[in-house]
This record gives C-alpha cells, sequence and structure tokens, in this order.
C-alpha cells in the first residue's frame, strides 16, 4: 500500500488464511486459495502453507478464532513468514490485532490485488486509478492499522487546536483523494474524446477473468503485439487496434481481466478503461475451459458486466485453451470416436446456452482461428447493417 514497507517484496515467504463460514463453502475456500497463491505468487511472494478454519461468522477482532491465530503465530515464527494474507477483506481493527498478535505483516486479498495493480501500471492514466483506489482502500483502515503517513505539506499553522495525528492523516488523505479524483476526471474526459474521435466504427471489446489468454487472442486478431504473459493482471491499460476482415474495418479493445472478490474501488477507479467495456458494440468474453471452476469464472464476469451496466450486448464467448482442457479430460487410451461424442456434446451444450455464439479456440495452438475470425465478421457485419442501414458496403 501507501508505506514501501507494506508491499510484498521478492521471494517473501507467505502464509495464506482463508475462511470457510455460512457464505463460503469449503470446496469454494480451497479453490479462492489456489487463486490467491496465484495472486501471491504474481506479486512476488511464495506460498509456504495455507490455513483453513470453519467458523458461523468472522471474528470481529481476529477475523479467526484464538486458538488458530496462535496456531498461525506459531508456525510463522518457527518458519520466518514475512507476511500473512487473508483471502477475505479486513477491517483495519483486524490488520491492527492480527499485526500485534503475530508479529507478522498482515494485508487482505484486496490490498495483495491493489499492490499488484501498483506494480504493473506503466501509463499515467493506470497509475492515477490505482493509487486513488490505494487511498479509497485505506481511509476506513486509518484508525485500526494506523502507520504514520510520511507528510505532504504543511508547516506551521497546518494543525488545528487539538487535532490529533490519526485526524491529521485523515484530512492527507481526503485531500490526496480530492487531488486524484480531479486528476482522474480530466484523464476520463480525454479518454472520452477520444473514444469519440474514432468515428463510426463498430466497437469489439475482450472481457474475461484474468489469465484466460485475452491479449494472446488480441495479438492473433489484430496481428499487433500486445504484452501477454502466464500471470495474472498481464494487462492493466486497454488497448485498441483497428482491424479490417474482408474490407470491414472495426476497432478491437483488450480490457482488464475481472477477478472475484474485485476490490470496488478499483472498479470505480478504472472508470475510463471500464467505459471502453461499456462503449463496445459487441463483447468476446474469453473463457479458459481447462480450469476446473471455468463456469464460476464465468459467472463472475457476468456479474461484474452486469454491475458496469454492459451485460445486455451481444457477446461471442471464446472457449480458449483447448487443447489444455483436452490433456486434462481425456484418457491417453481413450478412443477418438469417445473423445469426438464428448467435444459434440460440451459444443451443443454450449452453443444451445449462447444461442450459436460459442467457439471453442485454442490460441497456443491457433486451432480455429479462421472459424473465430468469420464469427467476429459476420457479427461486425450484422451491427453495421442495423446501425447504418442506408450503406450499401462497409467503408
Amino acid at each position: 500500500m501507501l508505506d514501501p514497507n507494506n508491499k510484498i517484496k521478492n521471494e517473501e515467504k507467505a502464509v495464506l488464511v482463508g475462511l470457510v463460514h455460512k457464505e463460503q463453502t469449503e470446496t469454494q475456500m480451497k479453490e479462492y486459495l489456489i487463486e490467491l497463491a496465484f495472486l501471491a505468487e504474481t506479486a512476488g511472494a511464495v506460498t509456504v502453507k495455507t490455513f483453513m478454519q470453519k467458523l458461523p461468522r468472522p471474528d470481529s477482532k481476529t477475523f479467526v478464532g484464538k486458538g488458530k491465530l496462535e496456531e498461525i503465530k506459531q508456525y510463522c515464527a518457527a518458519k520466518g513468514v514475512t507476511v500473512l494474507i487473508f483471502d477475505d477483506e479486513l477491517t483495519g481493527s483486524q490488520i491492527g490485532n492480527i499485526t500485534e498478535e503475530t508479529g507478522v505483516r498482515t494485508i487482505d486479498r484486496s490490498d495483495l490485488i491493489l499492490d499488484i495493480f501498483a506494480a504493473r501500471a506503466k501509463t499515467a492514466s493506470a497509475k492515477v486509478q490505482v493509487e486513488l483506489a490505494q487511498y479509497q482502500y485505506l481511509l476506513p483502515r486509518l484508525k485500526g492499522m494506523w502507520k504514520h503517513l510520511e507528510r505532504q505539506g504543511g508547516g506551521i499553522g497546518s494543525r488545528g487546536p487539538g487535532e490529533t495525528e490519526i485526524e491529521t492523516d485523515r484530512r492527507i488523505v481526503k485531500d490526496k483523494i480530492a487531488l486524484l479524483r480531479k486528476r482522474l476526471g480530466e484523464i476520463d474526459k480525454q479518454a472520452e474524446t477520444q473514444r469519440k474521435e474514432r468515428g463510426t466504427y463498430i466497437r469489439v471489446a475482450l472481457v474475461g477473468y484474468t489469465n484466460v489468454g485475452k491479449s494472446t487472442i488480441m495479438n492473433i486478431l489484430s496481428k499487433s503485439d500486445v504484452f501477454a504473459e502466464n500471470k495474472l493482471f498481464a494487462t492493466l491499460d486497454t488497448t485498441t487496434r483497428k482491424v479490417v476482415y474482408e474490407q470491414t474495418p472495426f476497432l478491437l479493445s483488450d480490457t482488464v481481466g475481472f477477478i472475484r472478490k474485485l476490490p470496488h474501488h478499483l472498479v470505480e477507479s478504472f472508470k475510463s478503461t471500464l467505459d471502453e467495456v461499456r462503449e463496445a458494440d459487441c463483447l468476446l468474453h474469453v473463457v479458459d475451459i481447462s480450469h476446473v471452476g471455468y463456469e464460476d469464472q464465468m459467472g463472475v464476469v457476468n456479474k461484474t458486466l452486469q454491475d458496469i451496466k454492459a451485460f445486455d450486448k451481444p457477446v461471442i464467448t471464446i472457449f480458449n485453451k483447448m487443447d489444455l482442457y483436452e490433456a486434462s479430460v481425456f484418457d491417453p487410451w481413450l478412443e477418438d470416436e469417445v473423445k469426438n461424442d464428448m467435444l459434440t456434446q460440451l459444443e451443443t451444450r454450449w452453443q444451445e446456452l449462447t444461442n450459436d455464439s460459442a467457439i471453442f479456440f485454442s490460441a497456443i495452438e491457433l486451432r480455429n482461428v479462421d472459424g473465430l475470425r468469420n464469427k467476429i465478421l459476420a457479427r461486425v457485419k450484422k451491427l453495421y447493417e442495423e446501425r447504418y442501414p442506408y450503406l450499401t458496403k462497409f467503408y
């Protein structure tokens, strides 16, 4: 976060903590902790152990029970653990209490995601958006987790009579939030102007859970060189390219990946990025079909699209990583006829659920590239026909 000592450092030893309660089953918690470990790895930490506890509800003081916290404390002391990462959002007082009890720096899932975003923000726009989200996250937690902020400004007469240090820090943070919001408003206006200057082109946006292969597909479809790697949130800034298929042009945008329990401050701060999704004419929902919880990930994406009011758009669902899916599902001894029957059933099911708007794809093997391009082209042409029925041809 804001204190450089509070960030994940390379090769830190991390312990992950999750809670099973009435809103999270044990199966879900295990999957969430696997994802949390991937987040920690992305941030540069090594997960040495995970702890789970079943409680009706989180403990208001220490999130987990006293006995479990003591067990975590002893393990951390024995193994030289440097950071505790909780899968659910903690209050400031919980962070302070856990840190004081264990002697280990404590963060939650939201703080970890914000740290990754901060490390990956390259452009001025992304940096402002992340910094705003960080301050918004910090503000309600100042009292419980207070570590004195470096004074920015101040001087004689800057502190009111009887004002405490914590109140001064709150004022500093609120002033910073106001300044960043103003700067972000200017960035949003610039981004809106840029979108308007794109003219009458149909806009297509790639969306999906993080690390499903959006940037790789962007590179294939647009023949561009967008940064892509096997880590969460490889892309923060929206990249837009003009693409032309059979003399039909359209704009293709790659956007930031979604994730479960995405900090709401990030959604608010990344308004200009998410506007690319809101203002798109068609969405390409990329799904990692090889992931054991891919349907849950689709649900997270659809819920986020509903939250940002972008759920009513035409969607082409791209089931990516079919090569990995087949490798994980099909035994080596399985006959080809049986494999084909299973694939047919899978495709039939999803074509029915998506009104024939699904495509099964492998970005690594370049499998079904022509099929994907043809599906996108047909949808783009239809959108042009609906929007500009008076044109005899497109551009």
